[in-house]
């Protein structure tokens, strides 16, 4: 496929496709970095990099409708791009002319950040139901104040929460709040705050609880814990105060009494194995089938890979990393009908089209979705512990590390190069007869970069899957420092207000200012989107 079999779409004509009835997948094939800086707000992250690996999750219809965009620097990306999705299969993909820049120049709005919808969502929430919230001052006086009976509930996932957490807070991802909240606050006289890491999850997770009917005064803490370090109160670190695994099984039935009048209130759908089969059997558009509940016990029931595991919490708060079609049928599976109901509420009121699956029927015995390995010629497995044998040996060779450029700048091999996917042959220019080798710990991901090496016609390809503990003790002199690989070229990482985190105030303010500045760049059609108490 030539440049001129490419197809395009004017900046109106997307727009409309935007807000139309008909499925869209809307991907900025751009690497992370270039994507959090400046993207379509409701465009989904789909890196050149990882394309083959994640386009059949993301978007698993090939006759999906598509747009691919990226911007003035990432032209040869978004056509190779639009290539491999023909080649995979996928037959209505469209480039939009003249990328970002086109749209913007047509008036739209775009956004740094991530997960823009669900972000938005959250503040648009807060505002229609008046969540109640409490600042860090005044939840610390709470903890002060040993007459009350105030639990903090943090409903990020559990390695979110161990990087940092609000002293005292226990783990119970949002998504797990129906089902768990009982045997972490046991009595109603107990206030109950929910935290996260800013704003969004704080607020979804005390609403959740509210819109569930419990009894309890419940809170959202403004600003996180990010708020709480700018209030200069000290976070924790690596704690393990985490939700309970078991649930007394006689609070079970009316923990699903509670859920079912939610779903009632939302009216929500529920749907049997047999007619996601049906759906699926149409082949008229998407079907993404989500497992809500937690990583465990989605291990431990080995369901099929049709159903793909979307933490509750998670789903709401990063929709667009599990779901990469617009208007296309969401259903959710729990087993338990306690979890799937709450988050089923919340996707609703973002716009979703979103079904209760009670039991997986005969989905558990569906197909396993196509997985994609390439058929490489050329390319031939190096153990770690003879890469310094063969560097000897070809003194010539080229080192392409294709670890995450802040892995390469912490440390890496002194005479290897740094390398994402839009940048390979591009390094590689130049190079033909003489041995490639490939650096990385996703042998998956070497095998994209060797595919296109492969493509390009070299021939003399060898892959070491190794991550930087293997680099450092495979005995080959090493190198430190950025001076090798400038902010500029770190395209897959996204250095918008990256240190929030660690003790950067300036950073974690603006980050809130960012946060809290979503909805009135809104326009008209992109806030009709969502459904709000709906």
């Amino acid at each position: 496929m030539t440049a001129s079999d490419l197809r395009t779409i004017t900046p109106r004509q997307l727009k409309a496709w935007i807000h139309d009835d008909a499925e869209l997948a809307l991907l900025d094939v751009r690497e992370h970095g270039q994507y959090g800086e400046n993207h379509l707000f409701f465009a989904v992250p789909l890196p050149y990099s990882t394309l083959e690996l994640d386009a059949p999750r993301l978007v698993p219809n090939p006759r999906t409708r598509i747009a691919l965009y990226g911007d003035a620097d990432s032209i040869a990306a978004v056509q190779a791009s639009a290539r491999v999705l023909a080649r995979l299969g996928y037959g209505d993909v469209h480039i939009l002319q003249g990328g970002i820049e086109a749209w913007q120049q047509a008036g739209y709005a775009t956004f740094a950040g991530v997960n823009l919808p669900s972000k938005t969502f959250g503040e648009l929430a807060e505002h229609v139901y008046h969540t109640p919230h409490v600042s860090a001052n005044e939840l610390h006086a709470m903890l002060q104040d040993k007459s009350r009976k105030v639990v903090v509930l943090d409903g990020r996932p559990v390695s979110e929460y161990k990087k940092m957490n609000i002293p005292t807070a226990i783990c119970c991802p949002n998504g797990e709040l129906a089902l768990r909240v009982g045997e972490l606050v046991p009595d109603a006289d107990t206030t109950i705050v929910i935290n996260c890491a800013g704003r969004t999850r704080s607020i979804i997770g005390a609403q959740t609880l509210i819109n569930l009917g419990i009894p309890n005064k419940v809170y959202a803490l403004e600003n996180g814990t990010q708020g709480w370090f700018l209030a200069d109160y000290q976070l924790e670190h690596k704690s393990d105060r985490l939700y309970p695994q078991d649930i007394d099984a006689a609070a079970l039935p009316a923990l699903r009494e509670r859920s079912a009048e939610l779903a009632k209130k939302f009216s929500l759908e529920s749907v049997g194995g047999e007619q996601v089969l049906a759906w699926l059997r149409e082949d008229r558009g998407n079907v993404f089938v989500c497992d809500v509940r937690t990583a465990e016990e989605h291990r431990h029931d080995k369901l099929p890979a049709l159903v793909q595991h979307t933490p509750g919490g998670q789903l709401i708060q990063a929709t667009d990393q599990y779901i990469g079609v617009r208007k296309a049928r969401i259903v959710l599976y729990d087993a338990d009908g306690i979890r799937a109901p709450a988050v089923a509420s919340w996707l609703k009121q973002l716009g979703w089209k979103v079904y209760l699956l009670p039991k997986l029927g005969p989905l558990a015995d569906a197909p396993q979705p196509h997985v994609h390995r390439p058929a490489l010629k050329h390319t031939q497995p190096l153990q770690a512990g003879a890469l310094p044998n063969f560097l000897a040996g070809h003194p010539q060779a080229l080192v392409l590390d294709a670890r995450p450029s802040q892995e390469f700048r912490k440390e890496r091999l002194a005479r290897s190069t740094w390398v994402v996917r839009p940048t390979l042959l591009e390094r590689a220019a130049g190079r033909a007869g003489q041995a490639i080798v490939l650096l990385g710990h996703d042998a998956r991901k070497l095998e994209l970069l060797a595919q296109d090496l492969e493509e390009a016609g070299h021939q003399d390809i060898h892959m070491a899957v190794m991550d930087g503990a293997a680099i450092k003790a495979c005995g080959l002199p090493l190198a430190s420092g950025a001076e090798a690989l400038p902010d500029s070229a770190c395209i897959d990482f996204l250095f918008f207000v990256h240190d929030r985190h660690d003790g950067n105030k300036a950073a974690a303010r603006q980050y809130l200012e960012w946060e809290t500045g979503l909805v009135p760049r809104l326009d008209e059609q992109e806030r009709n989107t969502f459904s709000i108490g709906h």
